[in-house]
Protein backbone atom coordinates (compact mmCIF):
# COMPACT_ATOMS: atom_id res chain seq x y z
CA UNK A 1 0.00 0.00 0.00
CA UNK A 2 2.80 2.40 0.85
CA UNK A 3 4.50 1.55 -2.49
CA UNK A 4 1.57 2.78 -4.34
CA UNK A 5 1.00 5.67 -2.31
CA UNK A 6 4.90 6.78 -3.22
CA UNK A 7 4.41 6.09 -6.59
CA UNK A 8 1.34 8.53 -6.69
CA UNK A 9 3.38 11.08 -4.53
CA UNK A 10 5.56 11.20 -7.35
CA UNK A 11 3.33 11.09 -10.06
CA UNK A 12 1.52 14.63 -8.74
CA UNK A 13 5.25 16.12 -8.11
CA UNK A 14 5.81 15.58 -11.82
CA UNK A 15 2.15 16.65 -12.86
CA UNK A 16 3.24 20.07 -10.66
CA UNK A 17 6.29 20.77 -12.05
CA UNK A 18 4.86 20.07 -15.95
CA UNK A 19 2.56 22.59 -15.24
CA UNK A 20 4.70 24.81 -13.58
CA UNK A 21 6.58 24.72 -16.84
CA UNK A 22 3.17 25.10 -19.12
CA UNK A 23 2.86 28.47 -17.60
CA UNK A 24 6.03 29.58 -18.82
CA UNK A 25 6.21 31.46 -22.43
CA UNK A 26 8.04 28.76 -24.77
CA UNK A 27 11.50 31.62 -24.21
CA UNK A 28 10.91 30.78 -21.30
CA UNK A 29 10.72 26.91 -21.04
CA UNK A 30 13.94 26.98 -23.39
CA UNK A 31 15.48 29.30 -21.01
CA UNK A 32 15.00 26.69 -18.14
CA UNK A 33 15.99 23.76 -20.00
CA UNK A 34 18.71 25.41 -20.97
CA UNK A 35 20.06 26.38 -17.56
CA UNK A 36 19.60 23.15 -16.52
CA UNK A 37 21.37 21.42 -18.96
CA UNK A 38 24.08 23.23 -18.80
CA UNK A 39 23.98 23.00 -14.72
CA UNK A 40 24.30 19.21 -15.19
CA UNK A 41 26.95 19.56 -17.76
CA UNK A 42 28.81 21.71 -15.01
CA UNK A 43 28.14 19.82 -12.89
CA UNK A 44 29.50 16.74 -15.06
CA UNK A 45 32.63 18.63 -15.86
CA UNK A 46 33.28 19.60 -12.12
CA UNK A 47 33.72 15.72 -11.09
CA UNK A 48 35.96 14.54 -14.29
CA UNK A 49 38.53 17.70 -14.00
CA UNK A 50 38.69 17.02 -10.31
CA UNK A 51 38.39 13.81 -9.30
CA UNK A 52 38.75 11.75 -12.99
CA UNK A 53 40.80 13.47 -15.35
CA UNK A 54 43.44 16.57 -14.95
CA UNK A 55 44.96 18.92 -17.99
CA UNK A 56 48.70 19.64 -17.62
CA UNK A 57 51.25 21.61 -19.75
CA UNK A 58 54.87 20.51 -19.85
CA UNK A 59 57.21 23.11 -18.76
CA UNK A 60 60.73 22.76 -19.84
CA UNK A 61 62.93 20.08 -21.10
CA UNK A 62 63.49 18.05 -17.92
CA UNK A 63 61.58 15.08 -19.36
CA UNK A 64 62.61 14.92 -23.00
CA UNK A 65 62.95 12.80 -24.85
CA UNK A 66 59.57 11.29 -23.94
CA UNK A 67 57.85 15.07 -22.72
CA UNK A 68 59.22 17.71 -24.25
CA UNK A 69 58.02 21.71 -23.59
CA UNK A 70 54.30 22.45 -24.45
CA UNK A 71 53.00 19.17 -24.76
CA UNK A 72 49.40 18.94 -23.55
CA UNK A 73 48.76 16.03 -21.35
CA UNK A 74 45.82 14.38 -19.68
CA UNK A 75 46.57 13.47 -16.06
CA UNK A 76 44.43 10.46 -14.47
CA UNK A 77 43.72 10.73 -10.74
CA UNK A 78 41.84 7.02 -10.00
CA UNK A 79 44.59 5.15 -10.21
CA UNK A 80 46.78 7.02 -7.58
CA UNK A 81 43.64 6.38 -5.24
CA UNK A 82 43.83 2.65 -6.22
CA UNK A 83 47.36 1.76 -6.04
CA UNK A 84 50.29 2.79 -5.11
CA UNK A 85 52.57 4.62 -7.75
CA UNK A 86 55.00 1.95 -9.72
CA UNK A 87 58.59 2.49 -10.70
CA UNK A 88 58.23 3.49 -14.01
CA UNK A 89 54.93 5.77 -13.64
CA UNK A 90 55.40 9.35 -14.86
CA UNK A 91 53.77 11.33 -12.27
CA UNK A 92 52.82 15.04 -11.82
CA UNK A 93 52.69 16.44 -8.54
CA UNK A 94 53.17 19.46 -6.28
CA UNK A 95 56.78 20.69 -5.75
CA UNK A 96 57.81 19.69 -2.14
CA UNK A 97 60.07 23.13 -2.03
CA UNK A 98 56.37 25.12 -3.30
CA UNK A 99 53.12 23.50 -3.60
CA UNK A 100 51.88 26.07 -5.83
CA UNK A 101 54.51 24.65 -8.53
CA UNK A 102 53.67 21.22 -10.39
CA UNK A 103 56.46 19.27 -11.50
CA UNK A 104 56.43 16.22 -14.21
CA UNK A 105 58.79 13.55 -13.22
CA UNK A 106 59.16 9.47 -13.46
CA UNK A 107 59.12 6.98 -9.76
CA UNK A 108 62.07 5.47 -9.68
CA UNK A 109 62.37 3.98 -6.18
CA UNK A 110 59.03 3.53 -4.17
CA UNK A 111 58.55 3.14 -0.41
CA UNK A 112 61.31 0.86 1.09
CA UNK A 113 63.65 0.76 -1.56
CA UNK A 114 67.33 1.77 -1.62
CA UNK A 115 68.34 3.86 -4.75
CA UNK A 116 72.19 4.24 -5.75
CA UNK A 117 73.54 6.11 -8.01
CA UNK A 118 77.50 5.92 -8.59
CA UNK A 119 79.78 6.61 -11.62
CA UNK A 120 76.65 7.24 -14.26
CA UNK A 121 74.45 3.83 -13.56
CA UNK A 122 71.61 3.76 -11.27
CA UNK A 123 70.72 0.56 -9.22
CA UNK A 124 68.24 -0.12 -6.81
CA UNK A 125 67.83 -2.43 -3.58
CA UNK A 126 64.05 -3.32 -3.73
CA UNK A 127 62.29 -3.24 -0.33
CA UNK A 128 62.82 -6.74 1.04
CA UNK A 129 65.90 -7.62 -1.20
CA UNK A 130 69.87 -7.08 -0.25
CA UNK A 131 70.80 -7.29 -3.55
CA UNK A 132 71.31 -4.76 -5.62
CA UNK A 133 69.86 -4.24 -9.16
CA UNK A 134 70.32 -2.42 -12.87
CA UNK A 135 66.97 -0.78 -13.24
CA UNK A 136 66.02 -1.66 -16.93
CA UNK A 137 65.14 2.54 -18.12
CA UNK A 138 64.19 1.11 -22.05
CA UNK A 139 62.35 4.88 -21.76
CA UNK A 140 65.30 6.52 -22.43
CA UNK A 141 68.75 6.36 -24.35
CA UNK A 142 71.17 3.88 -23.52
CA UNK A 143 73.13 7.16 -23.75
CA UNK A 144 71.86 9.32 -21.01
CA UNK A 145 73.66 8.69 -17.56
CA UNK A 146 72.51 9.77 -14.19
CA UNK A 147 75.17 12.00 -12.63
CA UNK A 148 75.57 12.45 -8.76
CA UNK A 149 77.05 9.95 -6.38
CA UNK A 150 74.24 9.05 -3.93
CA UNK A 151 72.54 6.62 -1.66
CA UNK A 152 69.37 6.78 -0.28
CA UNK A 153 66.94 4.56 1.13
CA UNK A 154 63.08 5.96 0.32
CA UNK A 155 60.97 6.32 3.40
CA UNK A 156 57.49 4.97 4.09
CA UNK A 157 55.06 7.33 1.67
CA UNK A 158 57.92 8.25 -0.18
CA UNK A 159 59.22 8.10 -3.92
CA UNK A 160 62.66 8.69 -5.51
CA UNK A 161 61.77 10.15 -9.04
CA UNK A 162 63.81 11.68 -11.78
CA UNK A 163 63.55 13.73 -14.85
CA UNK A 164 64.38 11.79 -18.31
CA UNK A 165 66.55 14.33 -19.21
CA UNK A 166 69.03 13.60 -15.97
CA UNK A 167 71.68 16.37 -17.16
CA UNK A 168 68.81 18.92 -17.36
CA UNK A 169 66.26 18.15 -14.28
CA UNK A 170 65.82 19.54 -10.92
CA UNK A 171 64.31 15.91 -8.78
CA UNK A 172 65.30 13.71 -5.96
CA UNK A 173 68.90 14.14 -6.76
CA UNK A 174 68.84 17.69 -5.84
CA UNK A 175 65.79 18.45 -3.37
CA UNK A 176 64.97 15.05 -1.73
CA UNK A 177 62.17 12.38 -2.01
CA UNK A 178 58.49 13.36 -3.27
CA UNK A 179 55.81 12.38 -0.34
CA UNK A 180 52.53 10.63 -1.51
CA UNK A 181 50.27 13.09 -0.92
CA UNK A 182 51.93 15.43 -3.20
CA UNK A 183 51.43 13.08 -6.45
CA UNK A 184 48.36 14.95 -8.22
CA UNK A 185 48.21 12.08 -11.23
CA UNK A 186 49.45 9.95 -13.24
CA UNK A 187 50.73 11.02 -16.68
CA UNK A 188 47.74 9.38 -19.30
CA UNK A 189 47.92 10.75 -22.50
CA UNK A 190 49.33 13.20 -24.73
CA UNK A 191 47.22 15.30 -27.27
Amino acid sequence: MEEKNSFKNESEAEKKFAAGRQGLSRAARFFVEFLETAIIIGVIAFIIRFFLVQPFVVEGASMEPNFHNNDYLLIEKVSERIKNPQRGDVVVFRYPNNPKVNYIKRIIGTPGDTIIIKDGTLKVIPQGKIKEETIDENYIPESIKTSGNTEIKVGNDQYFVLGDNRSNSSDSREWGTLPKQNIIGRAWLII
